[in-house]
């Protein structure tokens, strides 16, 4: 018996030792997931692009860095990640924002998918769709992240965190170095933070320019509109007025004391917005009104006329193509549609500019918001597709200098911001699907289901 248990010994150390081995070589499921997210975040607060090791055949380290140099120099929270096809999708966003601890837009190319999500203060959940839609079909990852940065970049609101001071100037000194000489300049210096804050107050004088350029034709936009409240004519106590007349009265009355409020307190470009938003929503009101007191059925909400908002709003979508441009469908109203189908040119809203009087379309960067206000972020990208201001708009220029114009509405804390986990969790929650407002994993949420 002992010598049977004493042969038994080295067959029992050999299934321990195979067990051993097992644990060590088998692949285990990926738990480590949670340090990996870490390990981006830790990465996207010392700058805006991370590539995954495993992930480095879809962009060089030479693509990164230029990527990575266009969002600083933009001064915006745009975080950039590629993440290998396999990478765990769980909660990916929301944890990745939560690690990282920043404000700002987040975008992940995962394989061949892409994806984004924002902080809801940074880009609406519509534009991050729309522009995660718009670069979908773009196989090669370097084309499509930096399609989707130049977009992104004009309408992301906020600056960059402080945190990625580092960097070269364009003479090859260390930013950092720059930042250092800055704040001991400063009686009391406030930090990185404060300095990279004076440094956007550079472009104000550009914008008080470009605001003034602007309230010509927004002082025209408002003394039309007071002209058509004239002669309308209506008093609330005519005959044949009810309460649904007086109140459409009401509210473009109302509208067109904002408009003039508005202006009043304008103090930059993108505050023309909410000038010409009063504008379009007065402008629908007599509308309305108008076909009350006709005894017509009430209008649909529509875009006012894309020629000249001053026509009011649009009866149809008709075919047009700038000069040199690809057609496109845009909302008309009825005198510029029957001209139109009658091989004439419509009535365009023209402006004035250094090279003379010029459609606004083919005008400064200004104008942005001031269609926005019109049209709203989701109608105004793809009206101004192949025109000189939408090619402003597309712009990093145009975000740095003129901010969001026609897709942010203003409010909140800005991008940039170390809230750590106090955050919305809704802005980067859901399942990914087919184009932002959700996460990856999962389905549901603001994408509308999984792939």
């Amino acid at each position: 018996m002992r010598a049977a248990r004493t042969r038994g010994r080295p067959g029992l150390l050999v299934a321990l030792m195979l067990a051993a081995l097992a644990m060590v070589w088998l692949p285990a499921p990926r738990a480590h997931a949670a340090d990996d997210v870490s390990t981006v975040a830790a990465a996207l607060r010392e700058g805006p692009v991370y590539v995954d090791p495993a992930a480095s055949g879809q962009l060089s380290a030479a693509e990164a860095d230029a990527l990575a140099a266009k969002i600083k120099k933009a001064d915006k929270p745009v975080f950039v990640t590629v993440l290998p096809a396999n990478y765990p999708t769980q909660d990916l966003f929301r944890n990745l924002r939560t690690a990282t601890g920043i404000t700002g837009l987040y975008a992940i190319r995962l394989g061949d998918r892409f994806d984004a999500r924002a902080d809801s203060v940074v880009m609406s959940r519509s534009a991050v769709q729309n522009l995660v839609t718009s670069v979908q079909g773009v196989s090669d990852a370097n084309t499509q992240l930096n399609e989707f940065t130049d977009r992104a970049l004009a309408g992301v609101h906020g600056s960059a965190p402080a945190s990625w001071g580092g960097g070269m100037d364009s003479g090859g000194v260390p930013t950092g170095a720059l930042i250092a000489v800055g704040a001991v300049a400063v009686v009391g210096g406030a930090g990185a933070y404060a300095v990279v804050r004076r440094n956007r107050r550079r472009e104000e004088e550009e914008r008080r320019a470009a605001l003034e350029r602007l309230r010509v034709v927004v002082d025209e936009d408002i003394t039309a509109f007071g002209e058509e409240l004239d002669r309308l004519d209506f008093h609330p106590a005519e005959a044949g007025a009810d309460d649904a007349m007086r109140a459409d009265y009401e509210r473009a009355l109302d509208a067109y004391e904002q408009a003039k409020s508005f202006m009043a307190g304008a103090r930059r470009p993108e505050d023309v917005r909410a000038v010409t938003q009063s504008l379009e929503g007065g402008r629908f009101s007599l509308a309305v009104l108008a076909a009350r007191r006709e005894g017509r059925p009430v209008p649909e909400r529509r875009a006012p006329c894309f020629f000249d908002p001053r026509h009011g709003p649009s009866v149809a979508d008709t075919a047009w193509t700038p000069a040199g441009g690809a057609p496109r469908e845009v909302p008309v109203c009825k005198a510029d549609w029957m001209r139109l189908v009658g091989g004439e040119e419509p009535a365009v809203r023209e402006v004035e500019t250094e090279h003379g009087r010029r459609p606004y379309w083919d005008a400064g960067p200004a104008y942005g918001p001031w269609a926005g206000g019109y049209f709203g972020g989701g109608v105004l990208p793809g009206l101004l597709v192949g025109t000189v201001l939408g090619g402003m708009m597309a712009s990093p220029g145009y975000g740095a200098a003129y901010g969001t114009g026609y897709g942010y509405s203003g409010g909140g804390p800005d991008g940039g911001d170390v809230s750590g986990a106090d955050f919305d969790p809704g802005d980067f929650g859901g399942g990914f699907g087919d184009g932002g407002g959700g996460d990856f994993g999962g389905g549901g949420g603001d994408f509308g289901g999984g792939f």
